[in-house]
């Protein structure tokens, strides 16, 4: 048995190590370490309510509105208020802009480029690849960039600023749309719509959205050989990434973007079948993480976050989330399952959802994603309240829980005597790259790196490398 310690990694959000049992040529157990302690959650002990607002989406530059969203929904709970209409298909809006801008930017500038490795040099599909995505010189980064950065003109309409905005609020927007820019919102959803179906897919949104079956799903990509997308399933195919890093457990959503009577994608649990999703189900252990030990593993509304840096038997800031006990993957992958997409389900069914099916989702979310947002902004009528006003009670407790691109996110606080008594917040990531717990479970990653190969003399292993990405992490919002 050797030991391989693999980071801190490049084109990840934070800093990340994994630690891998080796033993004939593949990894026999694994462990994630999370090495950066942040704080938030002592930050915000003491703070006034609203305050919450102004420093928890200073947690990540990355998914900053996810933050706010989880805190204003946080917030709005305690208050007991709801947004009008508008103020709905605004944050709709704002989250699904920051969402798509998360999947299209880690498919081409943080997965991709693996493909460029020269581990690869012999596969025939490497040139193509390789002078796609290879970091820097890749001609990719020069079609998507612009086309990012046109498509972030709509989070400049709809909230002012990205990262870090102010816009939502508990009682919804801040910022009433007019009907001007409402035409402008729609304008940069069709060009950005534009840039999808001619260079990441080379096919409309709709026709990708319908692919029901990984079979459909190979024919597609034999017809669109030369799209983006289709270059990444030849390599896929190749390399067999549909039959890489299985974690083998559950997954969860807490479901996304608020419809009149419940949510569009619905909250749930995915485990061979559909179930129904409790919240009050969820609690943190932390038995191998480096804070206070509790006599058992708690409830986010009443859990604490005590840092102890020498603590025996612990090896990451990371705590470790489950949920009745299970551990659970959330993402992309989990949203489209619990959806009831049928491609989700029947990649999922052929081969346990690994790293091909979690691209695949994010993707597929990306193709309906777009559409959606069309509809919403359809839908806004100018002149009509984006928010209403309520009152903060001086004791209340609130929960939020929302879909961020790198999957469910939860922020849970209380007030007492007006100010926050206790804020706690569990990140996907913290889901997906928890540690072992105090049955000795190890979390989603974890199980996903047991049995991959490793070669002789590898120091970095690819494969390593693509299911690692393939969860998209964001380590600074994993610990707090």
């Amino acid at each position: 048995m050797t030991r391989l310690i693999v980071g801190p990694f490049n084109r990840v959000e934070g800093d990340l190590e994994v630690i891998l049992d080796v033993a004939d040529g593949a990894v026999r157990e694994a462990r994630v370490k999370s090495s950066l302690y942040r704080g938030f959650e002592q930050i915000l002990q003491g703070k006034a309510p609203l305050d919450a607002l102004v420093f928890v989406p200073r947690i990540c530059g990355i998914c900053s509105v996810s933050q706010s969203a989880a805190a204003s929904q946080a917030l709005a709970s305690a208050m007991g208020i709801k947004p009008p209409d508008n103020g709905r298909l605004a944050a709709n809006l704002i989250q699904a802009s920051e969402n798509v801008a998360d999947h299209v930017t880690h498919f081409y500038l943080f997965f991709m480029p693996d493909f460029a490795r020269d581990c690869y040099k012999s596969q025939p599909w490497w040139h193509a690849t390789s002078g796609r995505f290879k970091a820097v010189t890749g001609s990719a980064a020069g079609d998507f960039l612009p086309a990012r950065a046109g498509w972030m003109r709509a989070m400049g309409l709809l909230a002012g600023k990205w990262p870090h905005t102010l816009t939502l609020q508990p009682g919804g927007s801040t910022h009433p749309i007019n009907a001007s820019e409402r035409l402008r919102l729609l304008r940069v959803l069709r060009e950005f719509r534009a840039f999808l179906e001619r260079i990441t897919f080379g096919d409309t949104l709709e026709t990708v959205a319908a692919i029901t079956s990984a079979n459909e799903l190979a024919s597609w990509a034999e017809r669109h050989a030369g799209s983006d997308f289709g270059l990444f399933l030849r390599a896929s195919q190749a390399l067999n990434l549909r039959a890489l890093g299985h974690a083998g457990v559950a997954f969860m959503s807490y479901g996304a973007y608020e419809q009149p009577n419940g949510r569009w994608w619905p909250a749930g649990v995915w485990a061979g079948g559909p179930a129904l999703l409790d919240p009050t189900q969820i609690a943190e252990d932390v038995s191998h993480a480096w804070y206070a030990d509790a006599e058992a593993p708690l409830p986010p509304q009443r859990g604490s976050t005590l840092p102890i840096a020498d603590k025996d038997a612990a090896y990451t800031w990371c705590k470790a989330p489950r949920l009745g006990g299970e551990v659970v993957e959330t993402g992309a992958l989990a949203r489209q399952l619990v959806a009831g997409h049928p491609l989700a389900h029947d990649l999922v069914a052929r081969d346990g959802g690994g790293v091909e099916a979690r691209v695949v989702a994010r993707l597929l979310e990306v193709a309906r994603l777009v559409p959606a947002m069309e509809t919403w902004a359809e839908a806004l009528r100018p002149g009509e309240p984006f928010s209403v006003a309520g009152e903060l009670p001086a004791e209340a407790e609130g929960m939020g829980l929302v879909e961020a691109a790198r999957g469910s996110l939860g922020h849970w606080l209380s007030i007492r005597r007006g100010r926050l008594h206790n804020y706690q917040i569990i990140a996907p990531t913290t889901w997906n790259f928890s540690p072992r717990d105090s049955a000795g479970r190890p979390g989603a990653l974890e199980r996903a790196l047991v049995g991959v190969p490793v070669g002789e003399g590898e120091k970095a292993p690819a494969s390593v490398q693509h299911i690692v990405r393939s969860f998209d992490p964001c380590m600074v919002c994993t610990v707090h």
